[in-house]
């Protein structure tokens, strides 16, 4: 029977240059963020914004992103660790006991440190060109799907973030780590953070005149992290502590985020009172087509 699992187990490394490694990972996360910035491009040329600003967001963006999700890995999952080895937690590299310097690359990124680094960048970001910070999450959110999908496809090339063992026909065996079927959890993960990105690319098209003020933003929380929550109960989980607690790390980090996103959608829709109930005629319409 094991011969029908899916049997994964490529190198993560694409090419090593000098000792530098260009990996899978690494690509298809800048690969996605690019693909975010050129939508992007798109929503800016509607929205009728300076092409500078767009250009200001990315700088901003990508740092935040980056050094958010860094040290959001380091503090939520390692934070013994990486306390006592601070240099690390800010150079891609380690210094091994034997002496030295090791390049390892950024090995450990947190998704909800990405989110919590983008927004810090966004106030900077609203502060230097006066686009409504608002407007700008608004924004983001549109894309930020085809980015966190983008990113669990590279933790699929890494063999990492895997899913419990399973008997379902479609588990996969990641060679790498053991040899049991498991949940491919990133594809999970990928495929429903796709989904959500063409949900919300629809309702901008369709409701971008009447839908401000977070709405998106609020939408995205709380169809982003819920599926987040959904779907770490048939992953591995990250650090041995989390094997003692009910909702491991992402859960918990999570449940924050849904509850902020019900607020912005509850703000976005309370004024004025007829646009919201136009918006929500407008969704039951939607609905009503598909019976």
């Amino acid at each position: 029977m094991i011969l029908n699992y899916i049997r994964w187990n490529p190198d993560p490394e694409i090419i090593n240059i000098f000792g530098i490694s260009i990996r899978y990972y690494g690509l298809l996360f800048v690969s996605g963020l690019i693909l975010c910035i050129y939508i992007l491009g798109w929503i800016y040329k509607r929205e009728n914004l300076p092409s500078e600003h767009l250009e200001k967001l990315a700088i901003f963006g990508m740092i935040g992103i980056i050094a958010g999700a860094r040290l959001g890995h380091c503090l939520f999952y390692e934070p013994s660790y990486y306390l006592s080895h601070p240099l690390e937690m800010i150079l891609p590299v380690t210094f091994p006991p034997d002496g030295g310097i090791k390049f390892t690359g950024y090995q450990g990124l947190a998704s909800h440190g990405g989110v919590l680094g983008l927004l810090i960048a966004l106030y900077f970001y609203s502060r230097k060109t006066k686009h409504s910070m608002l407007g700008a999450i608004d924004l983001i959110a549109v894309v930020s799907g085809l980015s966190f999908g983008f990113i669990r496809l590279g933790n699929f090339m890494n063999s990492e973030i895997i899913g419990i063992p399973t008997t379902l026909p479609w588990g996969v065996i990641f060679e790498r780590v053991d040899n049991i079927p498991r949940h491919p959890a990133q594809l999970y993960e990928a495929i429903s953070y796709l989904v959500i990105f063409a949900i919300m690319m629809i309702l901008y098209k369709k409701f971008r005149d009447r839908l401000k003020n977070g709405f998106f933003f609020g939408l995205g929380s709380v169809l982003f992290f819920p599926a987040r929550i959904l779907i770490e109960f048939v992953k591995e989980n990250q650090v041995g502590f989390e094997d003692e607690m009910a909702l491991n790390m992402g859960q918990l980090l999570s449940l924050p985020f849904i509850l902020v996103g019900i607020g912005f959608i509850i703000y976005s829709l309370r004024k004025p009172k007829k646009q919201a109930s136009e918006i929500l005629l407008s969704f039951r319409n939607i609905w009503s087509n598909f019976d």
